[in-house]
């Protein structure tokens, strides 16, 4: 008995992004015990962000291992309990939820996931093989190691134009490839790109193999349009090709749509009476830090009156 109530909780919190940090804030500050569970770094993909403009509060803009660090501290000030490790799964019993990571179980009452999302992978022969020898899904983690080379970016969205003006500080040229001939990124990250000497576009291509040695030496590119292959030489290849939620452990307890996104209420409420979801793993038409932040708090008010209406 005294082992069960040692991991009990009144909430427990999967992920330690923004939205994850914002509802153990918010929990815990309501006196309600709370656990966060994050397998990563806290802050998820902000701190890996090297600076963020469009997060109010910050005229000047904010590294995202700063914003991490100060919404960490700020959590964890009113008494949020945290754990490094994996939930593997999620089970239900009676009125608790059932919370199985590899190092243990736990207990809670009600239960907000907040795991946000990764990038997703091409799928083509060599990246797997060349991951960390070339391939790289974080301009901030390995930009430096390309220092005066010559590398692609894959994608044309806000993460592809982002750091791709990043990577711009260390390399000698990247050429960004895009599947269209237009970008989707925000117009202020067009604009920059476009006007970067550094930065040459590819369109209407895509990757069709990643090729090297020890490391990555060229890439297969098909042109969509035409039909032409060609064989470009690369030292690098950065891919932001879209996000995928990380709900997989997930998988048929709570309703999903057909992308893997958590269906919620706008009071973040899950299809299981108790389990709550917030951030970029919920089906939402914005991913921001903003909106994350936003969903954290909702979450956790959500979280609390269901624990008072118990």
């Amino acid at each position: 008995m005294e082992e069960k109530q040692a991991r009990t909780y009144d909430v427990i919190i999967i992920g330690g992004g923004p939205a994850g940090m914002t509802a153990g804030l918010y929990a815990s500050r309501s006196r309600l015990k709370t656990l966060l569970i994050e397998n990563g770094l806290f802050g998820g993909q902000m701190t890996t962000t090297e600076l963020i403009e469009n997060y109010p509060g910050f005229p000047q803009g904010v590294s995202g291992e700063e914003l991490s660090r100060l919404m960490e501290e700020q959590a964890k000030r009113f008494g949020m309990e945290t754990i490094s490790d994996e939930v593997v799964e999620i089970g239900l019993e009676k009125d608790l939820k059932r919370v199985k990571t590899y190092e243990g179980e736990f207990l809670c009452r009600a239960l907000i996931i907040c795991t946000g999302t990764e990038y997703r992978k091409l799928g083509v022969p060599g990246e797997k093989e060349f991951a960390g020898r070339g391939v790289s899904y974080c301009a901030t983690c390995d930009g430096a190691f390309f220092k005066d080379s010559q590398i692609v970016v894959v994608g044309g969205g806000d993460s592809a134009l982002g750091e791709a003006l990043f990577l711009t500080k260390f390399v000698r040229q990247l050429t960004i490839i895009h599947r269209r001939d237009v970008l989707r990124g925000t117009k202020i990250y067009q604009e920059r790109a476009f006007s970067n000497p550094k930065i040459k576009f590819l369109w209407n291509s895509i990757v069709q193999e990643i090729k090297g040695d020890s490391v990555v030496r060229s890439i297969i590119v098909k042109n969509v349009k035409t039909g032409k292959i060609e064989e470009f030489a690369t030292d690098g290849a950065f891919l932001f090709v879209g996000l995928v939620p990380r709900t997989q452990f997930i998988r048929g307890l709570l309703q999903m749509d057909e992308g893997g996104y958590l269906l919620t209420n706008e009071d973040c409420e899950t299809s299981v009476k108790g389990i709550f979801a917030a951030g970029d793993c919920r089906r939402r038409l914005l991913r921001q830090i903003a909106t994350a932040v936003g969903d954290g708090a909702t979450a956790a008010f959500a979280a609390e009156k269901y624990l008072e209406e118990g």
